[in-house]
């Protein structure tokens, strides 16, 4: 019985056979995501603007780590790049839409091409890269496609209205796609990571203590996220451990949402 149990588990959360692309994969949770895809058994492609830093990344995953050079906000490139992919890999299971900017200012300073720039990569490019892959996951007859909204989905965070209403629109781009193709066995959903130890997050906080605090106390388990507690999440979404799951948004943010 035992046996029977494990063979059960393993073959629901590995993902042995499976190919993940993640764009934003070198740094921050994209690393952590693809460091826990690979444990579980996925080969995995980073896709990024910085050869440097995709390089230095798939050293540091090892075998089974392979990186594309690509801009995600190249529109008319994003049908041509699939392509490459499944002709390189012959299928791709898992898409996973990370890449991310951020742009501070108060209301008063965003400038509408401001908001342009926050919105084709976090809502435009997550949109086009997932059509894109589409036709090759209907085809297959299934995948999953992970988007990576925020905080500032939930929460009104002070100078970062761009943001903001971007990631908002990632949870609505989750909810219609699920909508609309999940018919064809194809899940998508999003993570809602809290406040997570990133370069991206220590550079915006590094010299604010008094945020630093303000997060922390708000944060039922009073500490930051570690890149990995996002991977395994990404992992569950990702497998067939999830597979009546489609058009919701998982919370990984330590109770902040949940707490007071």
């Amino acid at each position: 019985m035992k046996r029977m149990v494990d063979e059960t588990f393993m073959k629901n959360c590995s993902l042995q056979g499976k190919v993940a692309l993640i764009t934003g994969g070198a740094t921050g949770l994209g690393f952590g995501m693809a460091r826990c895809m690979l444990a579980a058994g996925a080969s995995v492609l980073l896709v990024g603007r910085r050869k440097e830093k995709l390089v230095e990344a798939c050293e540091k995953l090892g075998p089974g780590a392979q990186y594309y050079q690509f801009d995600i906000t190249d529109w008319d490139a994003h049908e041509q790049f699939a392509r490459t992919v499944i002709e390189d890999f012959g299928h791709l299971d898992i898409l996973v839409n990370n890449a991310g900017n951020q742009f501070k200012a108060t209301v008063g300073e965003v400038r509408l091409e401001d908001m342009s720039n926050t919105f084709d990569v976090h809502v435009k490019a997550g949109f086009s890269m997932t059509r894109s892959f589409l036709p090759s996951m209907i085809a297959r007859g299934g995948g999953s496609v992970i988007f990576i909204s925020s905080m500032a989905g939930f929460i009104g965070l002070t100078n970062q209205i761009s943001y903001g209403a971007a990631k908002s629109a990632v949870m609505g781009l989750v909810r219609t796609f699920s909508s609309e193709v999940s018919q064809h066995g194809i899940r998508f959903n999003a993570i809602v990571p809290g406040w997570f130890e990133t370069p991206m997050m220590l550079k915006a906080m590094g010299n604010d203590p008094e945020r630093q605090k303000k997060v922390l106390d708000r944060t039922a388990m009073h500490r930051f996220g570690q890149p990995d507690d996002i991977g395994w999440a990404a992992v569950y979404l990702a497998s067939d451990a999830s597979r009546f799951v489609t058009g919701t948004s998982l919370v990984v943010d330590g109770g902040v949402l949940s707490g007071f």
